[in-house]
């Protein structure tokens, strides 16, 4: 069996360059305007659509606002927002500081599995956001998305993530481009008809070749980490499969049939064999991390199937391994290679 090539889906890989306008800092206490002029071609485009493509920073909403507030003008005077630009009218912005927020348009390289009308599916690297949060607003998988969209489609479209991926855990990740998808997508999600499986190296070495957990998980305030295993906890349920064992450290296919706040995670910490590299559930551990000087855990998303909102027939995307679990796999073969531990295989091994 090979995980490292999707099931008859080419992947894509796309390095977005492109203008990025960079809006000043707002004070304490204190607005801040930027002022922005630009002078329009012979294309004769809208005068919002216009001021989008040339501030993707800016939200459409922001500067419809602006249009309608009098504070972006055509050749110095009021224009509705649908206006034809005619070729040398001088645009006008006037427009107060804000900061970045999920919309807002960033030049972030994105890694698409598979992309239509109605969706994208994206390989999300570990250490990405998918959308931003209280304490940090930029540089996230919306924010990308953002821009994609706006530079593909010619509009802001405001991506409408379906399901989340931890920051650390990298992989398939579905969003929708339309209000439709994003409504029958998030209806298969919650009614669980979507196929979610993982690859995740842990440590030791598993007893069974596969089995499930079924462990309530629930989040404690007073506690750390919050979320943990607990009886008052919602119930949570996770399938596994051993893909190949090493001395020290097996490879599990793991398949949550629950949908839990950091589910695998805390599961396979529960079994006894914390994800490698995992620094909230895998206390005390890991030397193979430390020596492969991971930044991350090593859970990786490689596989979503689910009925596409339009045509209804399946749609299954995969995500190659990424560079650090081969690594990792890489430096464990070795080892078993150099005879430095006996190597008990079980299933299918990852070649």
């Amino acid at each position: 069996m090979s995980l490292q090539s999707p099931l008859g889906i080419k992947s894509q890989s796309l390095s977005l360059k492109g203008p990025s306008i960079k809006l000043s800092e707002q004070a304490d206490n204190e607005i801040t305007l930027d002022t922005f002029e630009f002078e329009a071609g012979p294309e004769r485009e809208r005068f919002d659509q216009f001021l989008a493509l040339r501030l993707p920073r800016v939200s459409l909403t922001r500067l419809r606002r602006a249009i309608a507030e009098g504070d972006a003008v055509v050749n110095g005077t009021s224009a509705p927002k649908g206006t034809r630009l005619s070729c040398g009218d001088r645009v006008r912005l006037v427009i107060v500081a804000a900061e970045p927020s999920a919309t807002t348009p960033e030049p972030i390289p994105l890694d698409i599995l598979y992309e239509d009308a109605e969706l994208i599916a994206v390989n999300k690297p570990a250490g990405l956001l998918a959308h931003p949060s209280r304490t940090e607003k930029s540089g996230t998988l919306t924010n990308a998305l953002a821009y994609y969209f706006l530079q593909t489609a010619g509009e802001v479209i405001r991506p409408g993530l379906i399901h989340r991926l931890d920051r650390e855990t990298s992989g398939v990740i579905v969003i929708a481009k339309t209000a439709r998808a994003h409504r029958l997508l998030s209806k298969a999600f919650r009614q669980r008809r979507v196929v979610k499986r993982y690859l995740g190296l842990v440590s030791g070495q598993v007893a069974l070749d596969a089995g499930e957990v079924e462990a309530p998980i629930g989040r404690e305030a007073t506690a750390w980490p919050r979320w943990r295993v607990m009886s008052e906890g919602r119930s949570a349920h996770t399938r596994y499969t051993v893909r190949q064992r090493f001395a020290n450290h097996t490879l599990l296919e793991l398949e949550p049939l629950t949908g839990r706040t950091h589910q695998l995670r805390i599961h396979c910490a529960f079994l006894g064999h914390p994800v490698v590299g995992d620094r909230l559930y895998g206390i005390n551990q890991e030397s193979l991390a430390e020596r492969l000087g991971l930044s991350h855990h090593l859970l990786h998303a490689y596989y979503l199937a689910f009925r596409h909102p339009t045509t209804g027939s399946e749609l299954a995307v995969t995500a190659p391994l990424p560079t650090a679990l081969t690594r990792a796999l890489e430096s464990l073969k070795a080892e078993e290679a150099l005879g430095r531990g006996p190597q008990a295989s079980a299933g299918e091994s990852i070649n």
